[in-house]
């Protein structure tokens, strides 16, 4: 399963509460200063560049505040099962991100911007819910990467959904998930 079909079951806490952080949370749902949840928080701010990172709100999957914030932007850890995949989002993205984990249409009202320095484990470039490669579901591994989001779908119209040329490409057209995904790296 790849990290995109992980956040439509989990769904940021905001949809469905079905995973924690091991060891982050005491009895009363307060999160502890342990190793874990500072490591938890560490890997999220991973995601990011460190002048958005640092005064970024991490959160967990379960949608619980693991680090205030102050700049607007939410940085969230792997999934688990996830390796490497974390992400730090401004508020459209956000948005974006709760439209996907409920399956239902997202309203982007602003330009969106996303970030996955760590890059990903892959996905369907044409299917948003796929699970996995398969011969003709056009799958994508992706090194380091930003994500944009914006409010007129007609846009992505301009460029490409060709992942294959290095430059930036439209991922999911056609879908309420479009987006454009720019490489900053080389996939590993």
């Amino acid at each position: 399963m790849n990290h995109w079909t992980r956040i439509g079951v989990v769904g940021l806490g905001l949809v469905a509460l079905v995973v924690s952080p091991a060891g982050a949370q005491d009895e009363q749902g307060a999160y502890a200063e342990t190793p874990e949840a500072y490591a938890v928080v560490d890997e999220a701010l991973s995601a990011g560049p460190e002048s958005i990172a640092a005064d970024a709100t991490v959160m967990d999957w379960e949608g619980n505040t693991l680090k205030e914030g102050t700049n607007g932007w939410t940085c969230l850890p792997s999934l688990p099962g996830s390796e490497d995949a974390p992400m730090c989002l401004d508020e459209p993205w956000m948005a974006w991100v709760q439209g996907y984990g409920a399956k239902t249409d997202v309203v982007i009202d602003k330009v969106g911007i996303g970030y996955m320095l760590k890059g990903d484990a892959g996905a369907s470039n044409i299917d948003p819910y796929a699970e996995g490669p398969t011969e003709d579901n056009d799958w994508v591994e992706g090194g380091p990467h930003l994500m944009i989001v914006l409010p007129d779908a007609a846009d992505y119209d301009a460029l490409s959904t060709d992942y294959t040329t290095g430059g930036p490409w439209v991922m999911w057209a056609g879908t309420p998930y479009v987006h454009i995904m720019v490489p900053l790296g080389d996939a590993e």
